[in-house]
């Protein structure tokens, strides 16, 4: 080996895996089956929990899609498919507590079930929603304030992945000051959804702009991913900030 390959070609020490169990909560995910583009049985849902425990999860708080042009889910549905999902777990044995809250997409009728308090929460009034891909709505900032007027604590899915903010950061720093919390999905750090996205959840980690992180699981590539992901230096830095409440839920 030359003195050059030496110097520049050897690779940075791969770190130790994250335990997860630090985090000891997952707080984003799709396990209630056949209401959304999650798990499609129960036994798929049983598979996805089980790989969450064996992760090192001792709590996932689980949150079906819910919006008007496409999964139309209410408290009812939701709660529905929680009690059928937390009878299974305890009669397979599985040491893992599932609650449920949703992920609300940022549509027309999303203030009308804000005003009405007619949305699932968890932690302390946490209220998770997540915007369309393609553009930010006119009305993201009227309905952080409507959210804040009732009580809730607004948190946004995976920022990281909205590419119309990729070169101007300034619309995320308004929402922070605002008091937005920030949720990242955790694939993201090992090119999940693309070198682009994980370079901005770099930028959003190096701000110190995350409050809570998420798998986003579906299936069980997701687990694979998430697997994928334990030893990347971002997600050390994250993790060892301080500054994550998931172990506090």
């Amino acid at each position: 080996m030359s003195l050059f390959s030496s110097l520049f070609g050897r690779k940075a020490p791969q770190l130790a895996p994250v335990d997860l169990a630090a985090l000891r909560c997952d707080v984003h995910s799709h396990f209630i089956p056949g209401i959304d583009d999650g798990a499609p049985t129960l036994e798929a849902a049983m598979e996805l929990l089980h790989a969450m425990r064996e992760l090192g999860f001792t709590k996932v708080i689980t949150t079906p899609h819910v919006m008007s042009d496409g999964y139309r889910n209410t408290p009812a549905i939701i709660l529905g498919g929680l009690d059928k999902l937390r009878r299974e777990v305890a009669a397979q044995g599985l040491d893992i507590t599932v609650e449920a809250a949703a992920e609300y997409y940022l549509d027309h009728e999303l203030e009308q079930k804000v005003m009405l308090r007619q949305v699932l929460t968890f932690g302390q009034d946490l209220l998770l929603f997540e915007l369309p891909f393609m553009s930010e709505p006119t009305i993201l900032l009227q309905l952080v304030f409507a959210m804040q007027t009732q009580g809730y604590r607004p948190v946004l899915a995976h920022p990281e992945r909205y590419g119309f903010w990729n070169q101007d950061l300034s619309r995320c720093e308004q929402l922070k000051e605002r008091g937005v919390l920030f949720q990242l999905n955790t694939i993201a750090l090992m090119g999940g959804y693309g070198p682009s996205v994980r370079k901005q959840a770099e930028k959003f980690i190096d701000r110190g702009w995350y409050e809570l992180i998420g798998s986003d699981c579906h299936r069980m590539d997701h687990v694979h991913a998430l697997r994928d992901t334990l030893a990347e230096p971002y997600l050390h830095k994250l993790v060892n900030s301080g500054k994550l409440l998931n172990a506090g839920l």
